[in-house]
C-alpha cells in the first residue's frame, strides 16, 4: 500500500475551491479521463481550453457540457493532432493568440497498443511520436506563457512504464526492428516521464518557477484502448473494464485534476491510485522505478528529442 497525504479516501475533487480566472488547457479533452478532468475543472468555475485531433467529438463534447454546467461553462476547442508536428506547432500558436494564462497544461493525451508498427507524417513510431514528440513540441512552445503565470504542467503516464526495456532504445526508438506493442507503448510512457524529470532538472537550473508533476490514471475504463489497440487487446480490455477491477473514467481523471491544482506535492514523484497494485483505490503518491529518472539517459533523450523535432527548448 502506497502513501496518501490526503487520508484514507485519497485525494478528491471535494478539496478544490474556487477556480474562477484559471485557465487549464487538456490534450484529449474529448473523451475518457480527460473529459473527466474537463467536467470538474468547469465545475469549480475554471475556463478549459480542450487540444483534441477530432473536430465532431469535441463539438459534440462542449454541448454535453454547456447543457451540465450552463451556456456560459467557459470551455473551447483548438484542433490539435499530436501526431502531426505542424498541426502542434498551429495549435501552439493559436493558443498564444487566445489565452493570456495557462494556470495547468494537462498532457492528457495519448496512442496505446498500436498493434502494428505505423509511422506519423514526420516518420516517427506512433506511439513515441504522439506521446512523446508532440508533447516534447507542445509544452516547448506553451513554457513561457506558462512560466508567466506562476502555472504547471501535468505529465500524465502509464503503470505501463515498467512494461518494457526499462530505459530508452537510442539505437533504434523507430522499431524498425522486432516491433511489439507493449514496448513501443511502455518506452512512449518512459520518455515522457523522463522528458518531465529533465525538464524538473532544467527549470530549478534557470531559476524559473513553473511545476511540473507526473500522474498515472491507474486502472480506468476511458477509450485508449478501444481507439488505438488491435482487436484482441480492445477485446481483452472491454472484458476487463466492466470487471471491479477498473474504475471509473471520472476516478482515473482524479490524478491528474489533482497534479493540476493541489498545493505541496513533491516533484520527483508519480501520483496516482494507492490501493492494490497501484491501480485503483485512493489517489495519492505512489512508487516510482529509479529508472525513470537515470540522469544520463534523460539527458540523452532531451538531446535526440530537440533533433528529432527539430525544436529547441530556450531553457
Amino acid at each position: 500500500m502506497a502513501d496518501t497525504q490526503f487520508g484514507p479516501q485519497g485525494w478528491t475533487p471535494q478539496r478544490l475551491g474556487s477556480l474562477a480566472g484559471k485557465t487549464y488547457l487538456i490534450t484529449g479533452a474529448n473523451a475518457g479521463a480527460g473529459f473527466q478532468a474537463t467536467r470538474t475543472l468547469l465545475s469549480k468555475g475554471a475556463k478549459v481550453v480542450m487540444l483534441n485531433r477530432s473536430a465532431s467529438k469535441s463539438t459534440v463534447a462542449i454541448k454535453e457540457l454547456k447543457a451540465e454546467f450552463g451556456a456560459n461553462a467557459d470551455v473551447s476547442f483548438i484542433h490539435m493532432d499530436l501526431a502531426e508536428l505542424a498541426s502542434v506547432r498551429n495549435a501552439a500558436t493559436e493558443v498564444l493568440e487566445s489565452a493570456p494564462r495557462i494556470d495547468a497544461l494537462i498532457c492528457n493525451a495519448a496512442i496505446a497498443q498500436v498493434p502494428t508498427r505505423k509511422l506519423t507524417v514526420d516518420g516517427f513510431e506512433s506511439q513515441l511520436g504522439t506521446n512523446h514528440y508532440g508533447h516534447f513540441v507542445l509544452c516547448g512552445m506553451l513554457f513561457d506563457r506558462i512560466d508567466t503565470s506562476n502555472g504547471r504542467i501535468v505529465v500524465v503516464a502509464s503503470l505501463g512504464y515498467k512494461m518494457g526495456l526499462r530505459t530508452i532504445k537510442f539505437d533504434d526508438m523507430n522499431w524498425d526492428n522486432d516491433y511489439r506493442a507493449n514496448p513501443a507503448y511502455s518506452q512512449s510512457k518512459l520518455a515522457q516521464m523522463m522528458f518531465a524529470y529533465e525538464l524538473q532538472d532544467r527549470i530549478k537550473a534557470a531559476g524559473k518557477d513553473v511545476r511540473v508533476y507526473v500522474c498515472h490514471p491507474g486502472a480506468s475504463a476511458t477509450s485508449l484502448i478501444s481507439t488505438s489497440g488491435g482487436f484482441f487487446t480492445r477485446a481483452m480490455w472491454y472484458v476487463m473494464s466492466k470487471s471491479p477491477f477498473v474504475q471509473s473514467a471520472e476516478k482515473g481523471a482524479y490524478p491528474e485534476v489533482m497534479c493540476a491544482t493541489e498545493n505541496g506535492l513533491e516533484e520527483r514523484a508519480l501520483y496516482g491510485p494507492a490501493g492494490r497494485m497501484e491501480t485503483g483505490g485512493p489517489v495519492g503518491r505512489g512508487t516510482l522505478e529509479p529508472y525513470a529518472y537515470d540522469k544520463e539517459v534523460m539527458s540523452k533523450l532531451w538531446s535526440r528529442s530537440e533533433q528529432a523535432t527539430g525544436y529547441n527548448w530556450s531553457l
